[in-house]
């Protein structure tokens, strides 16, 4: 379950995913970035946001679902850890903000395999879909160098 009852939702691979509102600093169009050798295959660079620099995800990458298409630029969603510090998980878009009952909060689905199982909390059942809840800490916990 997450400690929020508003959730901001965006979209990768046709599947709804959720992150708790009060952890999203902004929500950015596609930024240039630079690159970081060695890093994670999931960190795509390093964007500059106002003068602060900030580590890109990929979350597609991340979470081991199939690239996105080479024409579709992908949008940031900045969300800040409980450490302060700041990161830009890159979605295929933005969906909007829901609130959740939290009578709806059903653990991980068994069918997560991998890395997925991992940093997905678990999802929300709504009338029409089914929103997995990432967890922002362990998705934002990648390797640098």
């Amino acid at each position: 379950m997450i400690d929020d009852d508003q959730i901001c939702t965006f979209s990768l691979d046709k599947q709804v995913f959720g992150i708790e509102v009060k952890a999203v600093q902004e929500v950015i169009r596609y930024q240039n970035m630079t690159e970081v050798p060695l890093a994670d295959e999931s960190v795509c660079g390093l964007i500059n946001l106002r003068g602060q620099i900030v580590t890109a995800v990929d979350l597609r990458t991340r979470l081991g679902l199939p690239d996105r298409a080479s024409d579709q630029l992908p949008m940031n969603i900045i969300v800040r850890g409980d450490s302060g510090s700041t990161t830009s998980f890159l979605v295929d878009s933005i969906g909007e903000v829901k609130m959740i009952d939290p009578k709806n909060f059903e653990r991980t689905p068994g069918t997560l395999g991998g890395v997925a199982s991992e940093i997905i909390r678990g999802a929300y059942k709504t009338d029409d879909e089914l929103i997995l809840i990432l967890d922002r800490e362990r998705a934002m916990n990648v390797s640098l160098n």
